[in-house]
């Protein structure tokens, strides 16, 4: 295998058989110690963090596949902490796309002025966002991705419809184990033209509540996997 990129808490090697390995670490985002999925750079290392994402990752990606959502998802091996996918392209440098289920965090901070904390956003709201450190990842609309030329107009209907999908499968799973979906964030890509979900499905990219308190998301982990 061939390494090609080095990130955060994966890395990624290419396969000779054309498709792509992530190799899952137990790095996580955080400051001071203290784990936080939103922060940008790597804070502590805890062990079998990247496995236990990992087996997250591959529950989610087999409950899609079980309702005919196609993903990057191909096979996995949770002892070497490693997934298998189909190679795909990022949009741009790098797109982030939210479904908010519930108004909270940044959404608030930015329209709080017409909607209160704790909302809920009926149908699911989606937005997208640059992957951009330096520039705080900046919000860019359907019609703007299509200006810059990151994406046609049918690219984002499509993307945007598997993401409300996606985030009904995610929520309905998590509603079955007494937990509420907030928000949750996806990474998509396309592979022949073909939009599709990429990176993985972990309790670090989702905001859970239990009895109105969010739960942690290494706590999250916990209850997803030992049901």
């Amino acid at each position: 295998m061939e390494k090609i990129y080095t990130g955060k808490t994966k890395d990624v090697y290419s396969l000779e058989n054309g498709n792509v390995m992530l190799k899952f670490k137990d790095d996580c985002t955080g400051k001071d110690g203290v784990f936080d999925p939103g922060e940008n750079s790597v804070g502590l290392t805890i062990d079998g963090i990247g496995r236990a994402n990992l087996e997250t990752s591959i529950h989610y990606f087999e409950l899609l596949k079980d309702a005919g959502i196609k993903t990057h998802y191909v096979a996995a091996n949770v002892e070497d902490a490693t997934m298998e996918v189909l190679p795909a392209k990022v949009f741009g440098h790098g797109l982030e796309v939210i479904c908010r289920l519930v108004a909270t965090g940044s959404f608030v901070r930015r329209y709080g002025e017409y909607i209160a904390d704790g909302t809920v956003l009926e149908g699911g709201y989606v937005e997208c966002t640059f992957k951009n450190d330096a520039k705080g990842d900046p919000l860019v609309t359907s019609e703007g991705l299509a200006a810059l030329g990151v994406m046609t107009p049918e690219m984002f209907a499509s993307m945007k419809e598997q993401t409300l999908k996606i985030t009904k499968i995610v929520a309905d799973d998590l509603k079955s184990i007494g937990l509420d979906l907030w928000d949750i964030k996806f990474e998509f890509g396309y592979n022949n033209d073909e939009v599709i979900l990429i990176d993985e499905i972990a309790s670090g990219n989702m905001r859970v509540y239990k009895d109105g308190l969010i739960v942690d998301p290494v706590e999250l982990t916990r209850l997803i996997l030992n049901r």
